[in-house]
């Protein structure tokens, strides 16, 4: 005889069941993820001085094309976006294929070494660089030393050599991240069809580019995108380091949004504007990278 299937009542049992295990889940997320951004959203479209808020319309985005301060730290922003997440996703690369040779001893060593700036404190880090950057730091030390420059030079106090210290201090803390993704990758790749390669005679550098690159397509594309949120977000170590100096050449959006809110007059309206403009655009940023990802893998 054939089982009977369970009814419609035991259906409905096993679905409430497993809403139930997933209930206080759904209920954290909501409370403490989407509500607030609802909430954030909302309050973008309000202004006044601490909770004394008016209903203004789009007001606090029109002002956004007028606010100096704000194009100041979009600015900024985009050229650490620009410089620094090509540099890293490409060392990253560069190093998990060093890393990944079979022959080479101590690896886990290296691997470990690498990715142990990752797990750093914030704060410790950037105070460490904020020293080692300074007039009379180590770095300075080191180039006067073997005359690579005549005088120190002002890694935190000039504005062109302070971004610079933030793109440096960034690619050395991420850089290992990205690594473990492309390693994990690499250790996917059948053997085989490199060894194929160099019996057709391709050589390093073309299996790289026409093996290694095209297989981490994927990859590349994730880490692309999340080191493009990362960078948009950025806040610790401008903050730590160079404060947003000198005269705000290296203020980026978070910190202004956290000036506007704790520091300055409280704007809690046009902070969440500024908030939300982050979002757009990662939102307009990651369409582009998955286009471009598309139209190369078309």
């Amino acid at each position: 005889m054939r089982e009977a299937k369970p009814g419609l009542s035991g259906r409905v049992k096993a679905g409430l069941t497993g809403w139930l295990f997933i209930a206080a889940a759904v209920i954290m997320i909501f409370a403490f993820y989407f509500y607030p951004m609802l909430r954030a959203l909302i309050l973008s479209f309000q202004t006044g001085t601490g909770t004394n808020l008016t209903f203004t319309g789009i007001d606090n985005y029109a002002r956004l094309f007028t606010d100096s301060m704000f194009l100041t730290a979009v600015k900024n922003t985009f050229i650490y976006l620009i410089f620094q997440v090509p540099l890293m996703v490409i060392l990253a690369l560069f190093i998990s294929v060093l890393l990944n040779d079979k022959n080479l001893k101590f690896k886990g060593f290296f691997r470990t070494a690498i990715f142990l700036p990752c797990i750093t404190s914030l704060v410790a880090y950037s105070v460490v660089f904020k020293y080692l950057f300074a007039g009379d730091g180590l770095v300075n030390s080191l180039l006067l030393n073997l005359h690579m420059i005549s005088v120190p030079i002002q890694w935190i106090t000039d504005p062109f050599w302070a971004k610079v210290t933030i793109i440096i201090a960034i690619t050395w803390r991420w850089t290992g991240y990205n690594m473990i993704f492309y390693l994990s990758g690499l250790q996917n790749i059948d053997s085989s069809i490199y060894e194929a390669a160099r019996i057709d005679g391709a050589s390093a550098v073309r299996q790289f580019f026409s093996i290694t690159v095209p297989l981490l397509k994927p990859i590349i594309l994730f880490t692309s995108i999340t080191s493009t949120i990362g960078t948009l977000q950025l806040f610790d170590e401008v903050v730590n380091i160079t404060k947003g100096g000198p005269g705000n050449a290296t203020t980026t959006i978070s910190h202004y949004i956290y000036n506007l809110s704790f520091k300055y007059s409280a704007d809690f309206g046009y902070a969440a504007t500024v908030s939300y403009s982050i979002v757009i655009m990662i939102i307009i940023l990651s369409f582009l990278q998955f286009k471009a990802a598309g139209e190369r893998n078309g």
